[in-house]
């Protein structure tokens, strides 16, 4: 690892490596669950993880699968106590010809990369990235479920270790991913959801950490998800931080409007989230002819839109629920609905689309879809 000049470090690009794998024993398989109607979100977690760790030393190495366990780290560890974690979330999916299709995940390995520049954090690159989330879902493959409405959820994480109470960059780091088996995020499934808008908590500023995928974005929203919550709404819609004026996002969404014949959306700028299926949504939009403008779009601007029967419908987007249709946004006290509380119709259509298209069932006009089920296992955990 070479040091420049001004103290930082070069991130070095990670050579192919042998992943060590040790199965569990059958005596400590987990039950799997039966009735995927009732699988929730983030409940089951599958039989193995990922991991690997970094110093200035080694680099990474230590580049394992082992069987699911609790992690040790020092209690002085960076993470614990100045925030140093960033995080992903992606799918697998059982599909086509029972085949196991990944989803962009090269987006996922890009956006980590950039959530760790902006902590100070040293990063894995895209070739460990993928190498890690192929291998193990390779694994674990029966856990993916055999359910339209259900998929494999994948969740890697990086935190810095080292044991060190003063505030610095780590030199150690642990990269590991899990798994489990997930069904529809919002407990109504893929049907209008209702949002409140915070007026007085706020989510990012510019030069924070908007942008980052971190803990510390999610551990900030729970305070205003709780007063959402209590008034009965499901998420949050933030504003920006100096005027409380400007849509910015939803809690676990990026947000989406169509006012007459275009759709808009919120541009990005430090402060939201750059989600991948929000990307997604923009080209298929482009794709299909359908005018999407990222631009600064007022939350006033948006009720206007509603009391003249302009704004046709609203929805979020995110790697969890895919697309989530808004029919209520609550606002100084009063509920504006839209369209009649009903999944509109560029909604449903692009929440078809995109999940035909991640489970291998449309021609793939983008070379987003990756199928892996043929995929050596031996190959991908020996770097090959």
């Amino acid at each position: 690892m070479l040091t420049k000049p001004d103290g930082m470090y070069e991130i070095q690009l990670m050579p192919k490596q042998e992943i060590l794998v040790e199965q569990v024993r059958p005596e400590q398989m987990r039950a799997k669950p039966t009735d995927m109607s009732k699988l929730g979100f983030g409940r089951y977690f599958s039989d193995h993880f990922f991991a690997t760790e970094f110093d200035r030393k080694h680099g990474w190495h230590k580049t394992r699968i082992e069987p699911q366990r609790q992690l040790r780290i020092d209690a002085a560890a960076i993470c614990l106590h100045y925030g140093q974690e960033v995080f992903e979330g992606l799918k697998a999916y059982l599909g086509k010809d029972n085949g196991i299709y990944l989803f962009r995940w090269q987006k996922n390995a890009e956006r980590m990369r950039n959530s760790c520049k902006r902590l100070m954090m040293e990063s894995v690159d895209e070739e460990l990235f993928g190498q890690a989330v192929k291998s193990l879902v390779l694994l674990e493959r029966d856990w993916i479920p055999n359910d339209k409405d259900s998929t494999l959820y994948i969740r890697p994480t990086l935190i810095a270790t080292d044991p060190y109470l003063g505030v610095r960059p780590g030199d150690e780091y642990a990269f590991y991913i899990i798994t489990g088996p997930v069904g529809a995020y919002y407990p109504q499934g893929f049907n209008p959801v209702g949002i409140w808008v915070s007026e007085e908590d706020v989510r990012a500023v510019r030069g924070g950490l908007g942008e980052a995928k971190t803990a510390a974005n999610y551990a900030h929203s729970l305070c205003a998800q709780n007063k959402a919550t209590k008034l009965g709404f499901s998420q949050v819609l933030w504003l920006d931080a100096i005027e409380h004026k400007w849509v910015e996002e939803v809690g676990t969404m990026n947000i989406f409007f169509r006012i007459g014949d275009e759709v808009v959306t919120p541009p990005l700028g430090g402060t939201i989230l750059p989600g991948v299926t929000r990307d997604s949504v923009i080209q298929i939009c482009k794709h299909w002819g359908i005018k999407l403008v990222e631009r600064k779009i007022s939350i006033d601007e948006v009720v206007d839109h509603i009391r003249a029967g302009e704004l046709k419908e609203t929805f979020g987007s995110g790697t969890a629920a895919v697309i989530s249709p808004v029919g209520v946004i609550s606002y100084k006290g009063e509920k504006y609905t839209i369209g009649g509380n009903q999944t509109g119709e560029l909604s449903q259509k692009l929440y078809n689309y995109l999940t035909r298209l991640q489970r291998g069932h449309e021609v793939d006009p983008f070379g987003w879809v990756e199928r892996i089920d043929k995929l050596d296992f031996n190959s991908v955990v020996n770097g090959k």
